[in-house]
Parts: structure tokens; C-alpha cells; sequence
């Protein structure tokens, strides 16, 4: 496809995306300026990511560290804010922090101690969510929520933690994704009333939750940053 190809699919799926965001949050009775689309990108070239962003989501999302990497630099004359959606090894943090807006995947607390230290030495106080393990499936990452309950003293560690994410199991049904968004914006609240969360974030503001299938009940159960690939750029050019 040529670019004005491409923009015209772009356009129109964005449009499409857009509308049932805006369509969830009326039914949540929730201000769509609430709710951050990180488009995906790990699946296409810098090519498609760069019309996105001159669509206006400048917010894009990767999963391997070495991608995001990549295409930072490709689209380096962009303001794109890049996010960390996907497992970051810790002997990729040193040259991830600089290019990151938000790491969504700070999933055990080797990780956040690695983040700390390398923050540390640059002088940086990177933003990051907690990855907890809503769906309680061995495969995937993140802490237990009983693990993060029993935590007390977080403020040892460094960065400034804006909120949580979680994945829940896959299913062809989005409604058997609520109950384990739900429980997710629950547990937020709960630890809201901890007293560790006044040290380490402004009050966890952000849940990451939902992806192409399920995010629009995320957004109806309280989701402030929804990631979104398969939706917006499927069979679009890849690398």
C-alpha cells in the first residue's frame, strides 16, 4: 500500500476505535478524556507506526525492549510516548529508561529493585506501573496481589508508580474479562488506603487493562490506559 493507502486504514479504524471508547464510556458515565489509546505496534513497521503518530496517537506501546529501541530512534523527529508494554529483563533497563515514558511491566520486585539502582545512576525518576497477575495463570507475569498487600516498605524502591496492569485470561467472550478487570480497579482501591501507597505514587492513578478483544469492558470497569493492536493494525505491513 501506498502511505495515503494506509492513512485512509488508519483513519478509519482509529475512527471506529475512538467511537467505541467514547460509546464505553458513556455507558460508565465516564469522561472519554480519561481513557489513553496506546496503539500497539509491535507487529508492523516504523512505517505504519509513524502514520500513526502523525494521526495523533503519539502514544505507542511495544513489547521487546529491542523494538522499542528500534523505532525510538526511526521516529526520533516524532513526540511519540513511548510504552513499555511487555517483560523487561533486567539487563535491558539501562538503555530502555532513557526512551520510555511508562513501563507498564514492573512484575517482581528484582525487576524494581534493577529499575531503582539504573534510575539512580542516570538521575531519573521513571514512571511505571505494577504488573499483577489478574487472571492467576502461571504463563503470565506480575506480582500476586497477596504479594503486593504484604509490602511494607515500597519506598525503598525507586520511580514513581502511577498505577497497575494487568492482562486478563483470553477468551473469545470480552464479558468473562470483567470480573478479573473488576477485581484489578478493586485491589486499587484497596491499596489506595495502604499507607505505603502515599510513598510511592500520586494515589495510583492508572489501570492499565484491556486490549483489542476486551477493552471496552475495561473501560466500563475503571481502565485509564487501554492497549490496542490487533484492532488498529492487523494485516497491516509488518517488518
Amino acid at each position: 500500500m501506498s502511505d495515503d493507502e494506509l492513512r485512509t486504514v488508519l483513519a478509519e479504524r482509529l475512527a471506529g476505535v475512538r467511537s467505541r471508547i467514547a460509546a464505553a464510556c458513556a455507558r460508565a458515565k465516564r469522561d472519554p478524556d480519561e481513557v489513553t489509546l496506546i496503539a500497539v505496534t509491535k507487529t508492523v513497521s516504523p512505517r505504519v507506526a509513524r502514520l500513526i503518530a502523525e494521526l495523533g496517537v503519539l502514544d505507542l506501546g511495544e513489547s521487546r525492549p529491542q523494538e522499542l529501541w528500534r523505532k525510538s530512534e526511526e521516529l526520533k523527529d516524532l513526540p511519540i510516548r513511548w510504552h513499555l508494554v511487555g517483560h523487561l529483563q533486567r539487563n535491558k533497563v539501562d538503555r530502555t529508561l532513557p526512551l520510555v515514558h511508562l513501563i507498564h511491566s514492573v512484575d517482581s520486585l528484582r525487576l524494581w529493585t534493577a529499575i531503582q539502582l539504573e534510575a539512580q545512576r542516570e538521575g531519573r525518576c521513571p514512571q511505571m506501573l505494577l504488573q499483577v497477575n489478574v487472571s492467576g495463570e502461571d504463563e503470565k507475569h506480575g506480582f500476586g496481589y497477596d504479594e503486593l498487600m504484604k509490602m511494607k516498605e515500597p519506598d525503598e524502591f525507586g520511580g514513581i508508580v502511577v498505577g497497575l496492569m494487568g492482562m486478563a485470561a483470553y477468551s473469545d467472550e470480552p464479558e468473562r474479562a470483567r470480573q478479573s478487570f473488576a477485581k484489578l480497579r478493586e485491589f486499587r482501591d484497596r491499596l489506595r488506603e495502604e499507607e505505603w501507597c502515599l510513598m510511592v505514587g500520586p494515589q495510583l492513578e492508572h489501570l492499565s487493562m484491556g486490549m483489542s478483544g476486551d477493552f471496552e469492558v475495561a473501560i466500563e470497569e475503571g481502565a485509564t490506559l487501554v492497549r490496542i493492536g490487533t484492532t488498529l493494525l492487523e494485516a497491516l505491513e509488518t517488518e
